[in-house]
């Protein structure tokens, strides 16, 4: 055990009378409640001076550092970070409000060659980039936990399965652009970064155990260097309830009124769903209704609705009525690549029955490795190599394809041979 969990232990003991594991994974019996950070709720940094202390702290600190980031989904616009957490040995934890202190770039800085662990990397990074942190090394502890083969990779089902602490998770969904904070949010906060570098210490020795921890450290690197992603085109077509769309006007109808949400959650800095649902959006594109009157009657445009705001989106839906036929969006969106697996047998039969035998090949090595077919090699790379196979089809050839979609070397190592006798 080392001396962050014999820390935390000790906490818990104090708090909950429970027993800490000693061999890094958890032991038989109950789990142990974490209801309190070792150290207390710290305070919020909300200040340049606050902040540089901080900083100076961290810099001195030794160790990987934990991080975490707490959005607004589903209450403001975008994804933007509203609290950053942040745990190191000899630094403790640190909790900064990103809208007092907009600039972490110097913190960033500050611990930017330092390995940064973080659950779910993809999801917080985007985030804490555009506050200026961005790491040049990340242990990700849910991506080890699916590497390892662990049945759940949620935060609280990783610490309690393989530390033996039961995390309290009612807070996750809040609305974190709140302020002040309520001081339970903060404790879920704080509790969120208290054990991530003993999890990441307990799962850098079950990977190695497996055999595993270089293909973690692939994973793990590609993720750390990968460059922001670019703008979705046509978001609009993400809108749910699309498939019940079918001709080109309602498509219109269904951009248009997407357009306009967007515009006004932005400028009120309030989640698109909460200006208009796209189930609304979607009944209007159905409808295609003549006036105000008969768009009231549609669900989602109910009696709660002004007369302004329904002759608002009246508007949008007559612009997408006016358009001319050449300026109507196409029924189906530009993908580069192969078609949708369903229509390989009529297409390309060889093709189809080369992908039937690829997926039977990466499932049965998956299971064999113990971790999730899309770990192990991502569908979209399978398809693409089975509808276009290297010309000659060996070991070197189909090495080459893989990797020229962005296959990792371990993934290349472990799936070449069985798509070369797939496609062949």
């Amino acid at each position: 055990m080392t001396d962050a969990q014999e820390t935390a232990a000790d906490s818990s003991l104090r708090t909950t009378g429970g027993a800490p594991p000693d061999d890094g994974l958890a032991s038989e019996g109950l789990p142990t409640p974490l209801l309190e950070p070792r150290d207390g709720i710290p305070p919020v940094i909300a200040d340049e001076e606050s902040l540089a202390a901080m900083i100076a702290d961290y810099a001195r600190g030794t160790g990987p550092v934990a991080v975490d980031a707490e959005r607004a989904s589903g209450y403001r616009y975008g994804q933007r970070a509203y609290l950053v957490q942040l745990r190191r040995e000899g630094a403790g934890s640190a909790l900064i409000d990103p809208v007092a202190c907009p600039d972490l770039s110097g913190l960033g800085a500050a611990i930017g060659d330092t390995e940064w662990v973080l659950h779910a990397a993809t999801q917080d990074l985007p985030c804490l980039r555009e506050i200026g942190m961005v790491p040049s090394r990340i242990f990700d502890t849910e991506l080890a936990g699916r590497l390892a083969g662990f049945p759940r990779v949620g935060l609280g089902a990783m610490v309690e399965g393989v530390l033996g602490f039961v995390l309290e998770k009612g807070h996750s969904a809040v609305d974190w652009s709140t302020r002040p904070l309520p001081e339970p949010w903060l404790r879920y906060a704080a509790l969120d970064v208290e054990l991530l570098v003993d999890l990441r210490d307990a799962l850098e020795k079950e990977l190695d155990r497996q055999g595993k921890l270089e293909w973690a450290r692939e994973e793990f690197d590609a993720i750390a260097s990968a460059p922001p992603a670019p703008p979705r085109k046509d978001p609009w077509r993400r809108t749910s309830g699309m498939h019940k769309v079918r001709r080109r006007r309602q498509l219109a109808v269904v951009r248009e009124l997407w357009t306009a949400r967007d515009r006004i959650a932005q400028r009120r800095d309030v989640s698109p769903g909460k200006v208009l649902s796209d189930g609304a959006i979607v009944e209007a594109a159905l409808a295609l209704p003549p006036n105000v009157h008969a768009l009231a009657a549609l669900p989602g445009f109910g009696h709660r609705m002004g007369r302004r705001q329904l002759e608002q989106w009246q508007a949008s839906v007559d612009r997408a009525k006016a358009l001319p036929d050449s300026e109507l969006p196409q029924p189906g969106q530009t993908v580069s690549g192969p078609p949708p697996p369903r229509s390989w047998a009529d297409r390309d039969p060889a093709a189809a029955a080369r992908l039937s035998a690829a997926r039977t090949a990466v499932s049965s090595l998956a299971e064999e490795l113990n971790m999730p077919q899309e770990n192990l090699i991502t569908p979209d790379t399978v398809r693409r190599v089975c509808w276009e196979p290297p010309a000659l089809v060996d070991a070197d050839s189909v090495a080459s394809a893989l990797a020229a979609h962005g296959a990792r070397r371990w993934q290349i190592s472990q799936v070449t041979a069985p798509l070369v006798a797939a496609l062949s």
